[in-house]
């Protein structure tokens, strides 16, 4: 059965995020039902709300860094149980067929992937809607499991701020030795600076901004500053 959702959605390139009521999909086989307890604010949620890229279609409700409880789940999921935490970012499906799909790289899938809003399900053709709502319904696939003791607000920009400064943080194999330059102290920023100083590197932040010295030293980064 479909279920009836509250969420938050701006339904013109100019209006304020409002209360907006919507259905979500009844939970398929390989499904999970999370109810949302936080999501974070992303400048793309901003973006696709004012469609300052050219393509979005309204009603559209923002948020892809979202954690919540799970409450439900499919015949065929495996990996979760009802209560887990579980996290959602910025994709909710793929082909999973294609080249790209099958090697771990759904961004890229050549059918094209479903953004978690602002696209349309590839199986039914209904709009995608995000995490700024109560409860959010994904293939197992693209949920994951968000280890118990993690503090669930700090971990909801895990989901996409996260993931965009740990991915170069990997694919350049940095460690112990390494040396790190952090450009802005902002939402990535600040996270790429945690991570590469985790991962043992010597890090230095660049800004122009003198009141973010402290911080950036209390995260582990050296600052230059050019006036």
């Amino acid at each position: 059965m479909n279920m009836d959702v509250l969420g938050y959605a701006a339904h013109s390139a100019t209006d304020d995020l409002a209360p907006f009521r919507f259905e979500r999909r009844a939970p398929r086989p390989d499904d999970v039902e999370i109810e949302i307890q936080y999501c974070g604010v992303c400048h793309s949620d901003l973006h696709m709300a004012r469609n300052d890229w050219g393509w979005t279609f309204y009603p559209v409700v923002p948020g892809h860094e979202i954690i919540g409880r799970v409450v439900g789940i499919g015949a065929d999921v495996r990996r979760f149980n009802v209560g887990d935490h579980a996290g959602i970012g910025c994709l909710v499906d793929s082909c999973r067929q294609c080249a790209p799909c099958e090697h771990g790289l759904e961004q890229y899938c050549e059918r094209g992937n479903t953004l978690t809003y602002g696209s349309h399900d590839r199986h039914d053709g209904r709009p995608t809607y995000g995490g700024y709502s109560e409860k959010i319904v994904a293939a197992e696939s693209f949920v994951l499991k968000v280890p118990d003791g993690l503090d669930l607000a700090g971990a909801a920009p895990l989901l996409c701020a996260g993931i965009t400064t740990w991915s170069p943080l990997r694919h350049w194999k940095v460690g112990a030795g390494s040396k790190v330059a952090i450009v802005g102290l902002g939402g990535l920023g600040h996270m790429g600076l945690k991570l590469a100083k985790a991962l043992g590197a010597k890090v230095t932040l660049f800004t122009r901004s003198p009141g973010k010295e402290d911080d950036a030293r209390r995260l582990g980064g050296r600052r230059h500053r050019f006036v």
